[in-house]
């Protein structure tokens, strides 16, 4: 397990330039150039960032400009690299730098560190041709988190990105079979070191990171607040706070689904930014893992959307997605340890 790993991410529009080209190619080859452990451009399906101005794939006047979410993981050396080429790139977006471990190549039980103990967001990368016994990966791998009572698993897809330092591309024909993808799967951390044996077992080239996380709803109940995080560590650098919230594209909120009334909500109080993605395979709770399929009226895809913003406006901002998930859907809190208004310096560790 490499404690010294790093995941930077990326937010920003689908059509930002810099220097005539547009901003997810300009970083896709920062990665490949630099020949990161996997990244990916996944394009959202609805969102909003620091000039309020909505974009939806739900209406055509608003979806020429969808949000887009790179993100990248590797050791700490070389992300820190990669880093400092993304500060050089002029554009309007939101840049954050979280801690990680990694584990690469053979995965074998290995006890979780204890901050890692109370939750853990587990991230399996894959690529999207992989197969396990003639079943795609992703879908091998979800089952296997859904048996063993991991809380939630989302599969999102990549259209541009690196596995293994090899940059792997979508293109307009074709399968585009070797597309990167990731399962994000929240569970206690006592299901992941139980689980993570397995994982290793199923897969060949296994990349998989595991992060702190704070587990705050889960169908409706409340298990506990947002971490209580102070706005500095105790250098002055300032700490920055994200909610992902992981619901259904058939969930509902009154009169519209649970993801696009949580947008609009969070617009309508001001909060910096929000972006919501749309899996292709995936579950939460109790419910099976399910996707689009032939012959079906309302999409059944998972939706997975980010919120991130100073502690304290995270605190006010989680009223509005306790209310909204008052029914459904899971909830988890992160500390943002390194932010671009920060210099993509990383704070101290907050226990």
């Amino acid at each position: 397990m490499n404690d010294d790993c790093l995941k930077l991410t990326t937010y920003f529009g689908e059509r930002d330039r810099v220097g005539g080209r547009f901003v997810a190619d300009a970083f896709s080859e920062v990665y490949a150039r630099h020949e990161l452990a996997c990244s990916l451009v996944i394009r959202g399906a609805e969102g909003f960032g620091a000039k309020h101005q909505l974009r939806t794939d739900r209406l055509l006047s608003l979806s020429e400009d969808l949000p887009i979410v790179s993100v990248a993981v590797d050791s700490r050396a070389r992300i820190e690299a990669a880093a400092r080429d993304v500060d050089a790139i002029a554009f309007d977006g939101l840049v954050t730098l979280e801690r990680a471990r990694m584990l690469t190549g053979r995965i074998a039980g290995t006890p979780l560190p204890a901050d890692l103990r109370e939750a853990a967001k587990l991230t399996i990368y894959l690529g999207r041709h992989e197969r396990i016994a003639r079943r795609p990966a992703h879908e091998a791998v979800v089952a296997l988190l859904h048996a063993r009572g991991v809380a939630g698993a989302t599969v999102l897809l990549g259209v541009d990105g690196t596995v293994h330092g090899a940059r792997r591309r979508a293109g307009f024909f074709g399968r585009n079979a070797d597309v990167p993808l990731m399962v994000i799967a929240i569970a206690t951390g006592e299901r992941v070191a139980a689980v993570l044996p397995e994982l290793g077992a199923l897969l060949a080239q296994p990349i998989v990171t595991l992060e702190r996380v704070r587990i705050c709803k889960r169908d409706g109940d409340l298990l506990s607040a947002p971490d209580d995080v102070p706005d500095t560590d105790g250098t002055g650098l300032e700490l920055w706070q994200k909610l992902m919230v992981y619901a259904g594209e058939q969930s509902r909120f009154e009169d519209r689904s649970l993801s696009g009334a949580l947008v609009r909500a969070l617009r309508a109080a001001g909060a910096g930014g929000a972006t919501s993605m749309r899996g292709i395979w995936g579950y939460h709770g109790d419910h099976a893992p399910h996707g689009d399929a032939l012959w079906q009226l309302r999409r059944r895809v998972p939706v997975v959307t980010v919120i991130v913003d100073r502690p304290q406006r995270i605190r006010e901002l989680f009223a509005i997605v306790d209310e909204i998930t008052r029914q459904t859907g899971l909830v988890t809190s992160e500390i943002v340890p390194g932010h671009r208004a920060g210099g993509l310096r990383l704070a101290a560790r907050i226990p």
